[in-house]
């Protein structure tokens, strides 16, 4: 496969376009052309190569969603943005992802705009009903969801996960309502509908499988989300947005104030979040939910009221990953 490398030697940077491949059980890697010292200059020496011209069609969408996301991970190191300690070296790539989403993506056709927010609204809802065990695969949710072809020997309930999954985050994406207790018990009733009929908040006790640690008591869930809703209000204008999203996720998720459908709540929650500020909604990823169980259990040590870095950094660091991986794979 051909790629493009990039090597840093003191404050310059060069491109080369770069062959990989395997023999005799080794990776052999060679460097085929020099593409300049900016990404600009990259961009067009690329489409003066026509002797790799069958090699870069091959891997173009790689190589095309590199050299994009570069541009505006360069347009946002010039702005030179403050620091943010919980995201750290990832703060560039979650706010050239906001760049691309405000300045290209939105003002797109509304067409193109509509057919790539479909294809998200699949994946994640694919995904986050997966994370909860889920057994439909994404190929049997495109089948669904787009044709309406019902997969075999799957049950009802995992049938109405997804489509109800896929019809509130479409319900979401233009809603720009304060976050409220009506608002949340709404969304859960929603995600759980034909599914669950507990509706609200609990009124017994559940126990978190493989958790370590204890869900709030149900006599006690109205005034944690009371002040869970505070601690939201109070670090808007404090916290980065991103960091405000997975932060609000989590703490939601140690609460869990549903008996059931609380993974699937709090992570449209936070797309939520996302969204009515700007950024574009994220999928945690079924393939790394261990990794995103193991930063959650991490994050339990925290306290309800407080947001420390060394509880939620490796959260807030994996889910930033998360999002600038999926982001340039489907919003370009």
């Amino acid at each position: 496969m051909v790629y493009i490398y990039k090597k840093k030697a003191g404050n310059k940077s060069y491109y080369y376009l770069r062959a990989s491949e395997r023999k005799n059980g080794k990776i052999v890697v060679k460097d085929l052309a020099y593409l300049g010292n900016s990404i600009e200059e990259a961009k067009k020496a690329i489409e003066k190569l026509p002797k790799y011209k069958d090699k870069i069609r091959k891997t173009y969408k790689t190589i095309h969603n590199f050299l994009e996301s570069n541009i505006y991970l360069e347009k946002i190191k010039k702005l030179k943005n403050k620091n943010d300690e919980f995201l750290k070296e990832k703060l560039t790539e979650v706010e050239a992802c906001k760049l691309h989403y405000e300045k290209v993506f939105k003002k797109q056709d509304s067409l193109t705009n509509e057919e790539i927010l479909k294809n998200f609204a699949i994946e994640f809802a694919h995904n986050t009903t997966a994370i909860e065990g889920n057994t439909i695969s994404l190929k049997q949710a495109k089948e669904l969801l787009e044709e309406g072809r019902t997969p075999k020997n799957k049950t009802l309930r995992e049938i109405y996960d997804l489509q109800n999954t896929e019809k509130v985050f479409n319900e979401l994406i233009n809603l720009r309502k304060e976050l409220t207790h009506e608002l949340i018990v709404n969304i859960h009733k929603n995600l759980l509908e034909n599914i669950d009929k507990r509706i609200g908040y609990r009124t017994r006790d559940n126990r978190v499988i493989k958790a370590n640690f204890k869900s709030t008591p149900a006599l006690y869930v109205k005034t944690d989300m009371d002040l869970l809703l505070k601690w939201y209000n109070s670090n808007k204008n404090k916290l980065h947005l991103f960091v405000l999203a997975l932060i609000f996720h989590h703490k939601f998720e140690k609460i869990h104030p549903f008996m059931d459908g609380n993974g699937r709540t709090g992570r449209m929650l936070s797309n939520y979040i996302l969204i009515k500020n700007k950024y574009p909604p994220i999928i945690l990823t079924n393939k790394n939910r261990e990794k995103y169980l193991i930063n959650m259990r991490v994050a339990d040590k925290s306290d309800l009221s407080k947001s420390e870095i060394k509880d939620y950094q490796s959260l807030i660091q994996f889910s930033a990953d998360e999002m600038t991986s999926n982001y340039w794979n489907m919003f370009l």
